[in-house]
């Protein structure tokens, strides 16, 4: 407007033109794009500047965990823990006491006990996201710190309680991590994990977008993509950490039976403070403040009437009530 106006009094003074307000007006709307695109890319530059400082930390940051000889050895699945013990530096808390027990490659360990027991602590241990304090954590009868750690990690399937998931298509999310991107593994991960029903009900099946900008899930359908991801891989050791908590009896009952026939010859560990997740577990562990106060399959831990008995009585009365 401003340029209008003194542009109109030079024009009556006949210093211009009305032509030559008309290309002033022209040069200035042709420099506006370029100056606020300019801005714009300057405030993109700096926030991906502090990002990448951030990134840089991250990447720089020294790991504790050192494998002493990088072996790398395709495990069969044992486990064996002898006299494992671990307490949290920040909390003093006791995460492990002298834990012990021994899992042969194929054979399914359930491990059960309140919130804080200190379950998810036993399978932090054995993907070696820490260093025990004492004893020995042994993987097919060789040291796991002897183990090169990545190529380790890359043979167990971990299923956490909080789930994530990316803002992409389900049948990507099953996939990541998995080094072979056949859609039959998918669909056949997809059909263990209880979960084909609902992705065909969904608009784009397996091409379904979820997150910010596709659909949203329930926690259940989460967990189940999930579990997908951990069993595409085909690992060695699969660790369900309390996974089905989100799911109804019924489905994971389901699940349950699918992975029994599909880790038959391999080495399976559910963690969960129900009973009805762990009780077809060749061994299960009862896990009261760090220390295993029980062990046996679900029969004999029944028989002597003790922590496992009166847990399982308190569950079946909350479920009839």
């Amino acid at each position: 407007m401003i340029t209008v106006y003194v542009g109109s009094i030079e024009v009556f003074d006949g210093n211009l033109t009305i032509g030559n307000i008309a290309e002033f007006l022209i040069y200035v709307y042709l420099l506006t794009w370029p100056v606020t695109a300019l801005g714009w890319i300057t405030s993109i530059v700096q926030r991906a500047s502090a990002s990448q400082r951030r990134i840089n930390e991250f990447l720089d940051e020294k790991t504790s965990i050192i494998s002493l000889a990088k072996k790398n050895i395709d495990i069969k699945g044992s486990v064996e823990f002898k006299n494992v013990s671990f307490k949290y530096q920040d909390t003093g808390i006791n995460g492990m006491s002298d834990v012990s027990f021994k899992l042969n490659a194929g054979d399914s360990l359930g491990i059960i006990g309140s919130t804080g027991s200190g379950k998810s602590t036993i399978a932090n241990s054995i993907l070696r996201l820490f260093d025990i304090d004492s004893g020995k954590i042994l993987i097919d009868n060789i040291d796991i710190k002897k183990l090169d750690i990545s190529y380790y990690r890359r043979q167990i399937g971990y299923v956490p309680q909080d789930v994530f998931l990316f803002s992409d298509t389900i049948e990507n999310n099953i996939l990541f991590g998995s080094e072979d991107n056949n859609f039959e593994k998918v669909k056949k991960a997809a059909e263990n994990s209880d979960l084909t029903r609902n992705i065909e009900s969904f608009p784009n099946k397996f091409k379904t977008k979820i997150g910010e900008r596709g659909i949203t899930l329930s926690g259940g359908q989460k967990q189940r993509i999930s579990i997908a991801r951990a069993i595409i891989k085909e690992p060695k050791i699969l660790i369900l950490d309390d996974c089905l908590s989100a799911v109804d009896t019924k489905t994971e009952n389901i699940i349950l039976e699918n992975l029994k026939d599909i880790m038959k010859d391999k080495t399976s560990i559910i963690i969960s403070h129900r009973i009805s997740s762990v009780k077809l577990a060749k061994k299960i562990l009862v896990i009261e403040n760090g220390k295993v106060i029980e062990q046996g399959d679900h029969a004999s831990l029944l028989k002597v009437k003790k922590s496992y008995y009166k847990l399982f009585q308190q569950q079946i009365e909350s479920e009839k009530s």
